[in-house]
């Protein structure tokens, strides 16, 4: 994948755009991108935002995946480019300009797709029927993909991080399509876990996404290709003072089977299922005993 936001490229081949934040890749998301990549003769891409401004419609920030993640999944679905300026870059933008000097001057866009709750242009005045009328006059053709429910309700990033803060995680990855992951470098922690045979690695989950809840998960953990089950606490390890500079809420992981080095390492774990809150303990031996029943509870 291509990513032409920071150069003066301009793709030589006529382009499918599929547009929207996509928060999550999620599975109405992946409808979008579905849609552009079946435009015949056009090449793949997607219009996002990667932003360190927020956007409009959020309190804050609260990605349910980082962009690089994102991108990572873009990529294998199939998108050849992607265009992600800063929201701040674009918003000041009138509807027809959005169109004329982002999607046929720098996507080079002869088919557009979104979802029916796109917005675009100064104030989010732009709506998917303006984007058809607009993209007329251009030659682009437009697609208004319908919306993907499940269980008679809509798809949305917004359901889905409401499963993640309760510690939903299995209802939350149905409606992602994937299992909820992060892959973020190893940090040094405080080490008590080699001293109780159960040494783990430690990760910060950046303050710019939403966190789950606090306690301890199922997870599955990829290391040089392979992949591992794993127990996962996510939280403020009550039992074991921890100091850290930086943001964020401490993923601490227990990897079964494995044992090896990885600091500084970046590596992905994928939450698979909430097995119990966070806790604090009389003591090492205790914290241990609920590790041991915690591996067996991951291991199901």
């Amino acid at each position: 994948m291509i990513d032409i936001t920071n150069s003066s490229l301009r793709p030589e081949e006529k382009t499918a755009v599929a547009l929207g934040y996509f928060d999550g890749l999620h599975l109405g998301h992946v409808g979008v991108i579905r849609t552009a990549l079946a435009q015949e003769g056009l090449k793949p891409a997607v219009f996002t935002f990667n932003c360190d401004t927020t956007l409009p419609k959020f309190r804050g920030p609260e990605d349910i995946i980082s962009f690089e993640n994102k991108c990572e999944l873009m990529q294998k679905i199939g998108v050849k480019y992607i265009y992600a300026p800063d929201f701040a870059e674009v918003c000041a933008l009138s509807d027809e300009d959005f169109v004329k000097k982002i999607l046929i001057d720098r996507l080079n866009a002869g088919f557009a797709c979104c979802g029916s709750n796109f917005r675009f242009g100064k104030g989010g005045s732009g709506t998917p029927e303006r984007l058809g009328e607009i993209g007329a006059k251009y030659g682009m053709r437009v697609e208004v993909v319908k919306d993907v429910c499940l269980d008679g309700k809509m798809i949305s990033s917004t359901r889905i991080r409401e499963h993640i803060r309760r510690g939903e995680i299995e209802e939350a990855n149905r409606l992602l399509g994937y299992e909820l992951w992060y892959r973020l470098p190893v940090i040094r922690g405080n080490e008590i876990g080699r001293t109780i045979d159960f040494p783990t690695i430690n990760q910060v989950i950046p303050d710019t996404n939403i966190i789950p809840r606090y306690g301890v998960y199922k997870s599955y953990v990829e290391v040089a290709g392979k992949q591992y089950h794993g127990v996962t606490n996510i939280g403020v390890k009550p039992t074991v003072q921890h100091r850290r500079d930086g943001s964020g809420a401490v993923m601490e992981t227990y990897i079964i089977g494995f044992d090896g080095d990885l600091y500084g390492q970046d590596i992905a774990v994928a939450l698979v299922r909430f097995i119990r809150p966070e806790a604090k303990f009389a003591g090492l031996d205790e914290l241990k005993a609920q590790i041991a029943r915690d591996k067996e509870e991951a291991l199901k």
